[in-house]
């Protein structure tokens, strides 16, 4: 009863965005010139702002004469200033907090959010579950698993004692639907305050098993949950003690009789099956290269759906799903959007974008950022009127170039998602690294049941798709670069997980990329699997 008043609650309070939404697709040319009028308006008289003239443009075309594109690089001398405390400078409002990108290497970023980037996020989000909701009635009567990252370190603060990172990641619904989000919660938030991964994990298993009524479970990586789920079988006797005799939670012996009886099934399908019969719905990236380990998941949980999580970056919400499209939905009302077609240096508006086009993100926010790339890479896919459907298909300007070979994370992600489907490969975890050793060549990192001939034979073909790349094909006819070889891991997934969060990562952003541009990590995965402990980190040569 609980659930299902807490849930329609926030579905009452999320219908009217998705009702904006269904008007915008209509009118999306006119949608995006007020949101970018409304940014700039609001933030004439800051530093940045004055500077740029802000007050006196009148059109995009203004727009992008005063302003020219950005990246991070370009925006931190003025995010730095925001850091030091100083009002006004990309903002009229003051900043709330300075959330860090988690990327898989380099500096970590600050992103500035203030009142209007969390609502422009919270745009997205309403229209995304008021459609979920309308849809899957069934979900409002169960809980939910919303993935939520251990508290690690204390939480710390800039020197003007701005916090650095939200308290946790159901922050991002916000206000009094943030609270209703938390009554239904299968896992308690004050799991997230057990710094240990390993008893966070623990405690998280117990809670979500300890849900009869489990409904949606909504993640980030896909990995994340299947590597949760692989402790089960070793740690089920131990959950089952614990739930008989309430060591985290009131006791509930008849609950710690089914883990065991379900502990005895024949195959993982059958136990999750047992365990939670009423699951209907996982919410997780399902794009690039994170494809495969998604089907993964929906090869454990056949009788629930797998809807796809969409384009959300630490800076920008760029699309939502929708559950009658096979695709996601641009985020129209959330920001201003400008899409760089990959062979043009000519940026287009939200409503110009073609089918079968590939485009790269650049995003203008409320947050402060100003014709922002993101250097993500999308493909569009189709239309709702005047809205674009697209998808994620990698990193356009994360570059592997040890010879000059120039590989790009999306080039890499098409590649192996081609040459896994064609050769009817579903591994739990591929990656492609250079190996500077000798003979020094790019080796494909692969976790997969598959015999060893199966997995050299995908090499193979990886080897000779990217050879099509002419910047590769010529550091292999030199000699710089020898074959890919495979190299089969165990467990990928976790040992990737174990280096990420050494650098600093939270463990419920961990993307595994279809490409990583550091080297050593033959070593890395050896000596993760020896000693989760302790091991080597791998570097960079950027």
């Amino acid at each position: 009863m609980i659930c299902a008043l807490a849930n329609s609650l926030w579905l009452a309070g999320c219908v009217s965005e998705l009702a904006r939404f269904r008007r915008a697709v209509r009118h999306v040319a006119e949608e995006q010139q007020e949101i970018l009028r409304r940014i700039l308006g609001e933030n004439a008289d800051t530093e940045f702002g004055r500077l740029h003239e802000f007050s006196s443009i009148h059109s995009v075309a203004e727009y992008r004469k005063r302003v020219p594109l950005r990246d991070y690089n370009r925006h931190e001398q003025w995010i730095d200033r925001a850091v030091a405390g100083v009002p006004n400078v990309l903002t009229r409002e003051g900043v709330r907090l300075f959330e860090p990108t988690s990327g898989s290497s380099g500096a970590t970023k600050l992103i500035p959010y203030t009142p209007s980037l969390q609502r422009e996020f919270q745009r997205g989000i309403r229209a995304w579950i008021a459609d979920l909701f309308s849809h899957c009635p069934g979900l409002l009567a169960g809980q939910a698993y919303w993935s939520v990252s251990p508290a690690g370190p204390e939480l710390r603060k800039t020197r003007d004692g701005i916090p650095i990172g939200f308290d946790d990641d159901t922050s991002y619904v916000g206000g009094w639907q943030q609270r209703l989000v938390r009554a239904v919660m299968a896992v308690p938030d004050s799991v997230r305050l057990t710094s240990d991964i390993d008893a966070f994990r623990y405690a998280t298993l117990l809670f979500l098993v300890r849900s009869r009524n489990l409904r949606l479970i909504s993640i980030w990586s896909p990995t994340y949950l299947s590597l949760l789920l692989d402790r089960l079988p070793e740690w089920g006797e131990r959950i089952a003690d614990d739930l008989a005799h309430g060591a985290m939670c009131p006791p509930d012996p008849v609950r710690s009789r089914e883990l065991r009886e379900a502990l005895s099934a024949n195959t993982p399908q059958e136990r999750y099956a047992r365990l939670w019969s009423k699951l209907s719905l996982i919410s997780c990236w399902a794009d690039a290269n994170a494809a495969a380990p998604a089907a993964k998941l929906g090869e454990l949980f056949p009788r629930s759906r797998i809807q796809g999580k969409g384009l959300i970056a630490t800076e920008a919400f760029v699309s939502f799903p929708l559950v009658e499209q096979e695709h996601a939905a641009l985020a129209i009302r959330s920001h201003f959007l400008e899409l760089l077609p990959i062979d043009s240096d000519r940026p287009h508006l939200a409503h110009q974008l073609e089918r079968g086009g590939l485009y790269t993100v650049v995003v203008t926010t409320g947050g402060g950022l100003y014709r922002y790339q993101l250097d993500d890479l999308i493909e569009v896919t189709g239309h709702i009127r005047d809205c674009p459907l697209i998808r994620f298909m990698g990193r356009q300007g994360y570059v592997s170039d040890w010879f000059g070979e120039k590989l790009s994370d999306a080039h890499v992600s098409r590649v192996l998602q081609e040459t896994f489907r064609g050769l009817g490969l579903i591994p739990s975890f591929a990656m492609l690294a250079c190996d500077t050793g000798s003979p020094t060549s790019y080796v494909l990192y692969i976790d997969s049941p598959e015999h060893d001939e199966m997995l050299d034979r995908a090499a193979e073909v990886i080897d000779a798709r990217l050879r099509g790349n002419f910047h590769y094909n010529y550091a292999r006819q030199l000699g710089q670069l020898a074959s890919i070889r495979a190299v089969r891991v165990r467990d990928g997934a976790g040992a990737y997980l174990v280096t990420a969060m050494r650098n600093g990562q939270k463990p419920g952003d961990v993307k595994v990329p279809a490409l990583d541009r550091r080297c050593g990590w033959s070593g890395v995965f050896g000596e993760v699997m020896r000693d989760r402990s302790q091991g080597n980190v791998p570097h960079t040569n950027s």
